[in-house]
Parts: structure tokens; C-alpha cells; sequence
């Protein structure tokens, strides 16, 4: 393995009982053709082997490329604000990463060819489409295409892409940490893109594919295709029925609101118009939501979108 003095990607990796599937996700990114990283794994209190398996290739590979540290026990949203919020992990780029995945062998370096043409101290998100596999890495399908403009106003309602296809600068990582770890918000990777977006940030959507995403019965947040996705839809709706949705917006509101966030004035004056609107009656609250711009994709969901909105929902 072709190692550099300074590794330009930091790695977060969080793990939890992921002795199954760990060996395959550390093996693809030891093949990665950009040789520039290292690993900063954090454990949430596994009971399996996951622990020896990350100390295994602690051993195997060169000094520096695997720390391994202790996660907050509370769940995987605080595990990777933890790390990411981590100021002894210092890097030019960071890559979210889950445990049960398998990297293409040029998924960082599609990721660097993109962010190093974003200039200096401008936050930038870089973020792809996967390819889903089940849990014998057999191929399923491809997650939902995004096609429509990444912004501050999609952001509210939606986030376009998997965290664990996400890479951004120090700029970005640097907004993660000055909204701090401990922030109450939905998931750790659409509140990056909150932040990069609100900031008046770069963001990419690559349409190929950089990862094989696992689809098994224990992975925390997966992807549903072909008639399964009639599954989730029902169970979008539900939760958007039984005010999940809303509660979700309400916490990324507070955390968004709390002086903790940089945010350009004409974000800061769109996230004072949707909460607005939120609070208005039927009429009122359709004709802001509709000033403000929120959407959401594929049609389906936009769909779901205006009957949340049309319900009090959003």
C-alpha cells in the first residue's frame, strides 16, 4: 500500500457490531487509487469482534493509518459528530463512512477531483449516487438520482444523497465544528449539508456511483428499491402523519437558530420565512412555503411534501 507523510483524506469511520461486514469495507479502501488517507474509526460500545478486527489492521498497516478511539454511546448521528468535531483529527478533506459498504476503487479520487477546484476557504460538499447490494454484495439497483439544484431551500426539507458517500474540506468540517458535537439535529450528514449550503458553500452531486451500499436486516439507515419502495413510501407517509417530520424540522430550526451557525443574509432571511410560514394558517402558510421554494425529489416525494404542508406537517 503506497502511503504518503501527510494523508489528505481523514476517514471517519464509526462502527458498531460490524464484525459481519468490516473486513470487506477496510479492504476496499486499502485498494482506494488515491493513496493520501487514514483512518480514524470510532467504536460505540461494540460486543462483537469489531474492536479486534480494527485492531487486527492496526497492526498490519503502516503506523498512522488506523486510530481508533471510543464513541459517546449515543447512537450513530452523535458518533460521527464526535469525530468530526474531533480538533486532534486534522486533515485537508474528511469522508464519512459506515461500516458494511464497499468503495469503489476511485471513490476518493472522484471525490478530490471535484473539491481541489473549489477555491480555498470556500466549504464544500462533495456527494454521490450508490449502487445498492444486498447482504451477499449482489446487486439491487441504484438510489434515487437527484437532478434539480443543491441549495439552502432543498436542504430544509431534504437531504439529496447517503452520508456515506460524503467527503468535504476543511472549510465545511470547520462549520460541523463550530455548530459543535453535541447539536440535536436528525442526521449527521443532511446537517452538513445544511451547514455548506446555509454558508453560501460548494456542493456536488457525482450521478456515478461511488460505493456499493449494503442492504442487510441491521443496517441502521438503508435504501429501499423496486416494490419495496412502495413499503417506504407508506411508512414516509406515516411517519410525516405522525409529525416526525415536522419534529425533525423543528430540531434542525432550533439548531439552525441557535447562534452557533454561519449563515449568508439571504439564508439567514429564507430560514426566517419557511419557520414563518410553518406557523401560519392553510392559505398563508401554502403561498410562503411556495416563496420560500422548499422541494423535495423524486415527484413522489415533492408530493408528500405539499400534503405535509397542506396538513401542518412540515
Amino acid at each position: 500500500m503506497n502511503r504518503s507523510a501527510s494523508p489528505g483524506v481523514a476517514i471517519l469511520l464509526c462502527t458498531y457490531n460490524g464484525q459481519p461486514y468490516l473486513h470487506a469495507q477496510l479492504d476496499s479502501i486499502a485498494t482506494q487509487s488515491s493513496p493520501h488517507w487514514c483512518i480514524w474509526a470510532s467504536d460505540d460500545g461494540s460486543r462483537d469482534n469489531t474492536l479486534t478486527i480494527l485492531a487486527e489492521y492496526r497492526s498490519k498497516w503502516p503506523a498512522g493509518c488506523l486510530s481508533i478511539v471510543h464513541g459517546p454511546g449515543n447512537g450513530f448521528v452523535a458518533n460521527f459528530l464526535s469525530l468530526a468535531c474531533n480538533a486532534e483529527i486534522q486533515a485537508n478533506y474528511y469522508a464519512f463512512c459506515d461500516q458494511d459498504d464497499i468503495w469503489e476503487t476511485d471513490k476518493l479520487q472522484r471525490a478530490l477531483d471535484w473539491l481541489q477546484t473549489v477555491q480555498d476557504g470556500v466549504p464544500a460538499l462533495y456527494c454521490a449516487r450508490t449502487r445498492l447490494v444486498d447482504a451477499e454484495n449482489r446487486e439491487i439497483g441504484l438510489s434515487p438520482l437527484a437532478v434539480r439544484p443543491l441549495c439552502f431551500v432543498h436542504a430544509l426539507t431534504q437531504n439529496p444523497a447517503s452520508g456515506n458517500t460524503m467527503v468535504f474540506n476543511h472549510a465545511a468540517c470547520a462549520l460541523l465544528r463550530q455548530a459543535g458535537a453535541n447539536v440535536e439535529v436528525v442526521a449527521h450528514d443532511w446537517w452538513l449539508y445544511l451547514l455548506v449550503t446555509g454558508a453560501g458553500g460548494a456542493v456536488f452531486y457525482d450521478p456515478v456511483p461511488s460505493l456499493r451500499y449494503r442492504q442487510h436486516g441491521g443496517n441502521l439507515v438503508g435504501m429501499k428499491r423496486n416494490w419495496l419502495a412502495r413499503l417506504l413510501r407508506l411508512r414516509t407517509l406515516r411517519e410525516v402523519w405522525q409529525g416526525n417530520f415536522r419534529q425533525g424540522n423543528d430540531r434542525h430550526i432550533r439548531a439552525l437558530q441557535q447562534g452557533h451557525v454561519t449563515l449568508t443574509p439571504q439564508n439567514r432571511l429564507m430560514l426566517d420565512n419557511f419557520v414563518r410560514a410553518r406557523s401560519r394558517w392553510l392559505l398563508p402558510r401554502l403561498w410562503g412555503l411556495w416563496q420560500v421554494g422548499v422541494y423535495r425529489e423524486p415527484l413522489w416525494s415533492h408530493v408528500g411534501l405539499i400534503a405535509a404542508a397542506i396538513f401542518k406537517k412540515i
